[in-house]
């Protein structure tokens, strides 16, 4: 069966110049922007790919930097591909940002995607003390932890790479990259608790022989009926990743 594909990204984008009139509670008007915000470089997978086959791109060796249709065409490529799209915060930030500056460059919207953003899933399912990636990572992941970028710290990384410091960029390179790995470990942590009414990355005909949010085969076990009105729809849990879905065949209840 063709099964959707499924695309985990991430993307970074430059902090935009503007003059201001002071250091706090700045209200900062249209015309006092010297420098829009651009994309500076971007990371993806293949759900399931090998971590080797991480892909990523940058602006470092850009003539104009602040011109990022090169690398906006390769991550709009791989969206046109693409069945549904994981992401951290991806669905107010990265998609959002990366539509706005393809409109900019007069590109057309990629193909019609779905959307399983893990902050939203979290969020929407438990109570965690943060939602961000670096407080998620360290709890729920064991391999891919939010990295620290210690030699360039917070803001500096930015603006080192801006100033065209190698260092930084390959910085950068890393802290993108690892990101992505950060979030689909983090998916795989969540894919159990994904409410039934977000995107499914695996398509099944029948559920006693395909977990729809693991891809586990051969392991899914009735757990009793879910219950309406009208009709009883046999209840099924994956012995892999615990999920739990309905199967296609109903009964008068």
């Amino acid at each position: 069966m063709l099964q959707p594909k499924v695309l985990v990204f991430d993307i970074e984008t430059s902090p935009m110049l503007a003059f201001v009139w002071d250091l706090y509670d700045q209200n900062v008007a249209v015309n006092q922007i010297q420098r829009d915000r651009f994309v500076l470089a971007w990371s993806a997978k293949w759900l399931g790919d090998a971590p080797s086959k991480v892909m990523y791109m940058d602006q470092r060796n850009a003539k104009n930097i602040e011109d990022d249709r090169k690398i906006l065409q390769g991550v709009w490529e791989l969206l046109n591909e693409a069945d549904i799209v994981i992401t951290q915060n991806g669905k107010k930030f990265d998609s959002k940002r990366l539509n706005a500056r393809f409109i900019e460059h007069g590109m057309p919207p990629p193909s019609p995607y779905k959307h399983l953003d893990t902050l939203l899933i979290a969020k929407q399912v438990a109570d965690f003390t943060s939602n961000k990636l670096e407080y998620l990572a360290d709890k729920l992941c064991k391999k891919y932890k939010k990295l620290k970028h210690t030699e360039f710290p917070g803001l500096a990384l930015w603006i080192q790479c801006l100033a065209g410091n190698v260092k930084a960029w390959d910085c950068m390179k890393k802290y993108n990259i690892h990101d992505v790995l950060s979030t689909e470990e983090l998916y795989e942590r969540l894919k159990a608790w994904v409410p039934t009414n977000m995107p499914k990355p695996f398509v099944v005909e029948q559920a006693g022989m395909q977990c729809e949010k693991c891809g586990a085969k051969g392991h899914m076990s009735k757990r009793g009926f879910h219950l309406t009105t009208k009709m009883k729809v046999q209840r099924f849990q994956c012995l892999g990743c615990g999920g739990w879905q309905l199967g296609k065949k109903v009964a008068n209840a």
